[in-house]
């Protein structure tokens, strides 16, 4: 095999070495040293010796790509063969730990940045406030604030098939963090530094002998406590802290003193304990568990808020008399319960407005309780409440603390109502035509199968949610495999059998779900035929035309690949826009991203301004995928970063100038896009339509292990065995390759494209001006950056098919050159610094846990493992799991 010429050089990592913060990098090196003496202290200095060795050799292999580097390579694996499986398994938790504290370095630093830049100046690159003034420039301050306070970013978390993660590990790096934190405000020196420097080193021993893996699979409701984590910590406060940033921005000087012109645009969805396609482990009992454990957490933290204004809203009646209004409130509240009301008031003598919110706190602590006398019926009647109080405020002459902190509360109860997030379902259109055949033949009333009765189950479960906490709380029903009108149509078919004629039926939205590339493509004619169903056209009636569409990144990418999927979503959003346009309906598209490249993954932000005109309309709507949801929500300052930068693309996506460069753009490449469409897709199914391919990929990747192991609730596969890639989820298919170091679902079938183009000029030409094919071969040079040719072969050995091998290795290759080419750079992310050099920086370490994964694949594969004689399945699974974390962790991404 040739070497690439194009790889880094030692040079280029001493480059990278020094392009990194010095603060970043002090912070790694202490962190890096404290697991260094825990090392020592539980296993010896023999077990530092071996991790430090197996680091020197993957970083001279990974560094110099020449005769030596091949030789450290050899040395390195044979070390990997000698470990015992109880050494492997050491060596492993090293580097596994090694990258949780680097990532959380990593974060914590980019806090550091973003604390510093919003701390100099109020208006940001890509934030809200930049965005208001490019828009005001382009259409005026008037069309600009009506914009503005239309905005709409709806993210959806879901649960992660592979989130490798546990939640005792998450807080175990959680505390680290804190403590770095305390460490920045601590002087050098001293006592306090000691203590500091004690306390890290116990919390980083307390992760070193914490389990890495989960002893078995999660439930859902645990996947549900998980992600209700991140909305105590961080969503609750930081949505509204995003509000008000922009509330500073547009009112300026009298911020605080007026009503607010900023309105909250974020609003919440989950499948955690709705998304039953293909999980068997979510019935209609834990779709109704699920909701009953957000609307706690909801109920609970807006309690708690109103607590807290309360005990500040010190004034008093004779500075700020209340209103007739406020009075009368006052009066209905010791009407329904006086002792209650009697109580706030010796609490809070002479204040009336504070005496009013502390009933008020207290009816929400009996909302949770449902305590039938005090409860709110519904969020707009607590919204209603706090009004009276914030315009007696005003009223008395006290604006500051009516837009204040009440104003913060309000924000919080439009935001999140009772509910949290709004739980939709999703269920595949197969089970929907099963269910219904199974009625036909036997009746609603008959002897139906169980799976049947489930479904018709789980639209009782959305009429009960509905009824306890609102149609806010559950109303939006997804269809996987929309692929005929019917499919929709099934839906209230079932919700008329499960409920006949009672009135207290669900209201429901049928959403279709177009994820093959045919369904793409047949989106508009199914969309037609969708239109005049009697059950749509009352829900466009009563909803003001509002209709939604959900594209799949995910199988479309699985059935044609990366480049032809790109372009087929593209197309079907352009045509679907225009179909919304023609028929006046308020379309808002959901896009099933991963946070993987090879499912839709990379900058959110990027992407939406890549959208074709009128297909965004300042309305985003995107799924957050498990590792993403920690990722982007898991620290207040880079949350509210990350929900500033993808507001902000959607409020400029519609700008004049945005949807005039998108459709110049689409329209001078459209040969081009044509033509890469159809070599890329030709490419790909070469490679995934050959003899033998499932059972091959199955062989030279991690995929049948993982399916085994405790990652997820949801089964990693449809059936028992790859005999086709349709019976594979495409989150373990992006899964597999990520972890066999090939990144192959990222990038397939992009070489060979761009080779038979053949015009370098032109490709050059459509990277400055086509967003869609900038943010496509960005994405695709991350992907590039975060494989690797040596270890890949490696993985690749494990088959019997080097026809296969080499195809996948040929394409590697043949598409770093042209990418390398097209952004005139010497090694993939050399035009990105910071990222660059950190993916650089951390490459050789992923390269040793790869090497220690690939030597498990092996035994398992073969049933022998030359490193120990009584090694076990079981075991060799567990030191193949730690593995898996480890390089997830390595790499940033999983599925």
């Amino acid at each position: 095999m040739t070497e690439n010429p194009t790889h880094e050089t030692p040079a280029d990592r001493t480059l990278a070495r020094h392009d990194v913060p010095d603060p970043l990098r002090d912070d790694v090196r202490m962190l890096g040293g404290l697991l260094g003496q825990v090392l020592v202290e539980s296993g010896g200095q023999e077990l530092l010796d071996d991790v430090e060795r197996l680091r020197e050799l993957a970083i001279k292999a990974h560094d110099a790509r020449d005769a030596e580097g091949a030789a450290a390579l050899d040395e390195a694996i044979a070390l990997v063969q000698d470990f015992s499986l109880e050494r492997a398994e050491q060596v492993a938790r090293a580097f596994t730990c090694y990258f949780y504290l680097a990532n959380l370095a990593e974060e914590h630093h980019r806090v550091r940045v973003l604390r510093q830049r919003q701390a100099s100046a109020l208006t940001e690159d890509d934030s809200l406030s930049e965005a208001f003034e490019q828009l005001e420039a382009e259409v005026g301050r008037d069309e600009a604030l009506r914009r503005v306070q239309a905005l709409e970013f709806r993210p959806v978390l879901t649960a992660h098939p592979t989130e490798a993660r546990r939640r005792a590990v998450s807080g175990a790096v959680r505390r680290i963090s804190d403590l770095l934190v305390e460490r920045d405000h601590t002087q050098s020196g001293g006592t306090t530094q000691a203590e500091s420097d004690r306390a890290l080193l116990a919390e980083v021993d307390a992760l070193w002998r914490t389990s890495l893996i989960r002893a078995s699979k999660p439930e859902v409701l645990d996947e549900v406590k998980a992600a209700l984590a991140v909305f105590d910590a961080t969503m609750f406060d930081t949505f509204p802290r995003v509000y008000r940033r922009l509330d500073d921005f547009l009112l300026n000087s009298d911020a605080g003193r007026r009503a607010p012109l900023a309105r909250p645009f974020v609003s919440l969805g989950s499948w955690i304990g709705g998304d039953r396609d293909g999980n068997p482990n979510v019935t209609s009992d834990i779709t109704r568990e699920a909701a009953a454990l957000a609307s706690e957490h909801a109920l609970r933290a807006l309690e708690t808020a109103a607590v807290a204004v309360a005990r500040k809203l010190t004034l008093h009646d004779s500075s700020t008399p209340p209103s007739a209004e406020l009075l009368a409130l006052r009066q209905r509240q010791a009407q329904r319960d006086a002792v209650l009301s009697s109580d706030a008031v010796s609490e809070s003598p002479g204040e009336t407005h504070r005496a009013a919110l502390l009933v008020i706190a207290a009816r929400v602590a009996a909302t949770q309780a449902r305590n039938a006398d005090l409860q709110y019926a519904e969020p707009q009647e607590l919204e209603d409440d706090l009004r009276v109080v914030q315009q007696s405020l005003v009223d008395a002459g006290a604006p500051r603390a009516a837009y204040g902190d009440l104003q913060t509360l309000i924000w919080q109860v439009q935001t999140f109502g009772f509910h949290l997030a709004e739980l939709e379902v999703r269920q595949h259109s197969q089970v929907h035509a099963a269910a219904l055949a199974d009625i036909e033949a036997n009746g609603v009333h008959g002897e139906l199968e169980e799976r049947t009765v489930e479904v018709l189950d789980t639209f009782r479960a959305i009429a009960a949610v509905q009824q306890r906490y609102g149609v806010r709380a559950a109303r939006r029903y997804i269809v996987s495999f929309t692929q005929a009108p019917e499919h929709l149509a099934a839906v209230y078919q079932l919700a008329e059998h499960a409920f006949g004629d009672q009135d207290d039926a669900p209201v429901i939205d049928a959403i279709p779900l177009f994820e093959t590339f045919d369904d793409l493509e047949n989106s508009v004619d199914i969309l037609e035929q969708v239109l005049p169903l009697p059950a749509v056209q009352r829900r466009l009636e009563a909803n003001g035309r509002r209709v939604e569409v959900m594209l799949g990144y995910s199988d479309s990418s699985k059935d044609v690949g990366p480049v032809a999927a790109t372009l087929a979503l593209h197309s079907a959003q352009e045509r679907i826009a225009q179909w919304a346009e023609r028929h006046d309906l308020v379309l808002t598209l959901f896009h099933g991203r991963g946070g993987a490249l090879g499912r839709g993954g990379g900058p959110a932000n990027r992407a939406v301004l890549a959208q074709p005109p009128g297909s965004v309309e300042g309305r985003f709507k995107l799924t957050e995928q498990g590792e993403v949801i920690l990722a982007r929500y898991g620290d207040p300052v880079i949350a509210e970063r990350h929900i500033e930068e993808v507001a902000a693309a959607t409020l400029l996506q519609s700008s004049p100038s945005v949807e005039k460069r998108n459709a110049e753009a689409t329209a001078a490449f459209a040969d081009m896009a044509s033509r890469l469409d159809a070599t890329s897709r030709a490419r790909f199914h070469e490679l995934v339509k050959a003899e033998g391919f499932p059972q091959w990929f199955a062989q030279v990747t991690p995929l049948e292990e993982l399916g085994l192991l405790p990652i997820g609730s949801r089964p990693a596969k449809r059936g028992l065995s790859v005999n086709s890639l349709d019976d594979l989820r495409a989150i373990p298919w992006v899964f597999s390759w990520s972890q066999a170091r090939i990144n192959l679902a990222g990038w397939y079938g992009l070489g060979t494209a761009l080779a038979a183009f053949g015009d370098l000029d032109e490709l050059k030409r459509a990277y400055r001006e086509w967003p869609l094919f900038s943010t496509l071969i960005d994405n695709i040079e991350m992907s590039m950056a975060k494989s690797d040719e040596h270890i890949a072969e490696r993985y690749l050995a494990l088959g019997d098919r080097d026809d296969l091998a080499q195809l996948v290795l040929d394409e590697m290759r043949l598409t770093r050159e042209w990418v390398l080419k097209i952004t005139d750079s010497d090694w993939p992310l050399a035009g990105r610094r910071v990222l660059g050099r950190a993916v650089q920086l951390r490459s050789p370490y992923v390269d040793a846990l790869s090497l220690i994964q690939v030597r498990i694949l092996a035994a398992l594969r073969h049933g022998v493992d030359e490193g120990t004689e009584e090694a076990t399945v079981d075991q060799l699974r567990h030191v193949l799991l730690l593995t898996v974390n480890g390089v997830s962790a390595g790499l940033q991404n999983t599925g």
